[in-house]
């Protein structure tokens, strides 16, 4: 029963949506509320399973060398967003081409100087992100797990905010936290869920209801659950090798469970007021990055 009531309740969000899901240049920020809940690799294969559905991918990394997306991939990024705000290189020297035609950003550098740009510098790099516009359907942005991450404004600036959880009870609190300053402080009132490394759809079920009631009984934000990933064996080989798991295992569990949720990202409803897509992206995340985040704590 649990299982059909959050099923309605999705499709009654999406079909607010109307023809949403045939809408380009979508902007996905992409949280957890805590480290170790496999968000980078949650990112790698959606944006396979987008990429396969026939989506433009681009993905923003705010991570460091280490365990971040240009890794995951096995390839190393000699340039970065940093480089395109000091002029050095064009923007679309610094994209990398991964598999599956899937392009990748590293910014966590340039995210970080974003505050202090001055008007020469922020109308160049505004510029150089409305020329994407034509060539990039999904942006998607693996926010960083440091106390020097930028999930505040990133996530501003963004269509829509996916928060990865597990069981953890730290995950959890964690995921409450992000999703209570996010609402009181600054409005945002929608945010899809996805519960990740669970050994059936029943416990990631029940792992979402737990957040879902606590937040329905003391916040005015609306949750909506997209899917959930199991531990799968051949998702842990393909992390291993580099690869994503829809490229070398796609009858895999995991694969079929990434390819349901980039079909119900697509279709996702954005109640939340919001304003243009990746041409105005870098514009939003500008401003919002002037944002005072002294007492924003995950």
């Amino acid at each position: 029963m649990t299982r059909f009531i959050l099923q309605d309740q999705a499709a009654g969000l999406r079909q607010l949506a109307g023809l949403r899901a045939l809408d380009t240049g979508r902007v996905f920020t992409i949280a957890g509320g805590k480290s170790r809940v496999g968000k980078t690799s949650v990112i790698v294969n959606l944006a396979s399973a987008l990429a396969q559905n026939g989506q433009r991918v681009l993905l923003i990394d705010e991570n460091p060398c280490h365990n971040n997306i240009c890794t995951s991939f096995g390839i190393k990024a000699r340039f970065d967003l940093l480089h395109v705000i000091h002029r050095d290189k064009s923007l679309d020297q610094v994209i990398l081409r991964g598999p599956d035609n899937i392009s990748i950003l590293s910014a966590m550098r340039g995210i970080q100087a974003l505050s202090k740009l001055d008007p020469l510098e922020q109308n160049w790099l505004i510029k150089s992100f409305s020329e994407l516009a034509d060539t990039v359907d999904i942006v998607l942005i693996d926010t960083a797990m440091t106390g020097t991450t930028h999930v505040l404004p990133l996530s501003l600036a963004s269509e829509q905010i996916l928060i990865v959880i597990s069981g953890s009870a730290a995950s959890l609190t964690g995921a409450y936290a992000l999703i209570k300053i996010m609402s009181q402080e600054y409005s945002r009132q929608h945010f899809l869920i996805l519960v990740n490394k669970v050994d059936s759809e029943t416990e990631s079920l029940a792992i979402y209801q737990n957040l879902f009631k606590v937040v329905r009984q003391y916040l005015s934000a609306s949750l909506e659950y997209v899917g959930y990933i199991p531990n799968d064996e051949k998702l842990h080989q393909s992390t291993q090798l580099c690869k994503s798991v829809l490229s070398i295992f796609p009858n895999s569990q995991a694969s079929t469970c990434f390819k349901y949720i980039a079909q119900n990202i697509l279709r996702s409803a954005c109640p939340d007021r919001y304003d243009g897509g990746v041409d105005d992206f870098m514009q939003r995340l500008i401003r919002t990055s002037l944002l005072s985040m002294d007492n924003f704590t995950v």
